[in-house]
């Protein structure tokens, strides 16, 4: 079987060498996770949440080393790898609480003596998990599903295979119970041997559109519960009444974060016309003082793309966009000296049909679209196959509230960026997938809700 490889991407070094499980392993661990599943959601909540608490612990101690590891595997900068560790702690520490994960029971007036609603767990779950945030995606999902009484088996992305293995280490020195979350070391296209395993009782994926649809039909095949959570185009809507500076720099956060590698990162940039020219040269300044380098190095603030092809993917987009019309005001090409690092790229004069306009751009760069009213930014908004987040600035809070219900997509933050918290639901529709992450929601998306009739 082909191995798995884990390369630095900023010095392009091999990292380390890992042999994929047999498949007779894979069915060990799915096996072990079922007989762990039987007793650990017999536990009571309060118990379960308490093993949060000890993992919580457990990255606050190793936090330093866990964030370099991030950076060497995935070239995020250390200040951002340590932010995610730091995120992570965070959300075991809300899932500590027992209130966290209660789902209450619900009583149906019927002419029944008593209909009583319950929510239980399904059992073990197979997670496919991305490598742009290696540590807070696999804890976004799995603290809130296994602190509920499910287990997972997780399926990392093969460069982050290091990851993937700390992760199952820090499990295991919280003293989770053997089985509880499983890691496997296996390619993608050997998803099906697990989707298709009988004690499989759902799956989740992070990924992109190509890679959902593929899961999404097995899960359909196999008849099993799936959640999708895909990728994003999300518009950063800024009127001329907006608070202009603090549009700008949290603009600019959202899009350069781990070089513009994130789902719901702000792609399209829709300013209002008569700031528009403001905006635009605000960002080429401040675009041009980014600090490109060593992502070990804490005054960096952009490091290189994850991998060679994405390098290559976006540098495709940009000049194919500007073959086609569009204008590059900074950026547009590769570091000089460090090849992997595609440097902080503003477009305008941006137009449907280019690549920067009706993909996903994955990657550190920021398209500018101006619009005259209202109705014209919503248009502009909803033109995308993708429904993820989207993020509206504006003084005027009844504009605001206007808005809100007419845009296509799972979240929308007023005069904030687009963010995931454990204490609100996360997930987008069209091709950005189905089904939520986090808060009650999320919780509620691989636990039976069993009637309970007693006549």
């Amino acid at each position: 079987m082909e191995k798995l490889l884990s390369i630095n991407p900023f010095t392009q070094e091999l990292i380390a060498v890992y042999d994929q499980d047999e498949s007779f392993a894979v069915r060990e661990k799915i096996y072990n996770s079922y007989q762990s599943f039987l007793k650990w959601h017999e536990l009571p909540a309060a118990d379960r949440c308490q093993f949060a608490s000890n993992l919580s612990k457990v990255l606050r101690d190793e936090k330093e080393g866990l964030a370099k590891l991030i950076t060497i595997e995935m070239g995020k900068p250390i200040k951002e790898a340590i932010a995610e560790i730091e995120k992570c702690i965070w959300l075991c520490s809300h899932y500590a609480q027992p209130e966290s994960i209660s789902l209450p029971h619900e009583f149906i007036s019927s002419e029944a003596f008593e209909v009583k609603l319950t929510y239980e767990p399904l059992g073990p779950l197979f997670a496919i998990m991305p490598w742009n945030f290696p540590f807070w995606q696999v804890f976004r999902f799995s603290i809130p599903t296994v602190t509920a009484g499910n287990t997972v088996i997780l399926k990392h992305a093969p460069n982050v295979t290091g990851c993937s293995q700390a992760i199952s280490k820090a499990f295991h020195a919280a003293g989770y119970p053997s089985g509880v979350f499983t890691e496997l070391t296996i390619q993608a296209d050997r998803s099906e041997e697990v989707i298709s395993h009988p004690l499989v009782k759902g799956v989740t994926l992070t990924g992109s559109e190509t890679a959902g649809k593929a899961v999404a039909s097995l899960a359909g095949k196999y008849l099993k519960k799936v959640v999708l959570e895909l990728g994003g185009s999300d518009p950063f809507i800024v009127f001329e009444d907006a608070e202009f500076d603090k549009s700008c720099t949290t603009g600019l956060i959202s899009r350069m974060m781990n070089a513009g590698q994130v789902c719901i990162a702000a792609k399209r940039f829709i300013i209002q016309d008569r700031i528009f020219n403001y905006f635009v040269e605000y960002q080429k300044n401040i675009l041009a003082k980014l600090v490109a380098g060593n992502p070990l190095d804490p005054t960096t603030d952009l490091g290189p793309m994850a991998r060679p092809d994405l390098t290559d993917k976006i540098a495709f987009q940009v000049q194919k966009s500007v073959e086609m019309g569009a204008k590059c005001v900074v950026g547009g090409q590769r570091h000089p000296i460090y090849p992997e690092i595609y440097l902080p790229t503003l477009l305008i004069d941006v137009k449907p049909g280019m690549p920067v306009y009706d993909d996903e751009t994955f990657g550190p760069v920021m398209i500018a679209v101006p619009f005259s009213s209202e109705n014209e930014a919503i248009k502009i908004a909803n033109d995308t196959r993708f429904g993820l987040g989207a993020s509206i600035w504006t003084t005027d809070l009844k504009k605001a509230r206007r808005m809100m219900p007419l845009l296509d997509v799972g979240a929308v933050f007023v005069n904030s960026l687009v963010k995931s918290d454990p204490r609100i639901p996360f997930g987008g529709i069209k091709n950005s997938g189905f089904g939520k992450e986090l808060s009650f929601a999320g919780i509620k998306e691989f636990m039976n809700l069993k009637t309970n009739w007693i006549s």
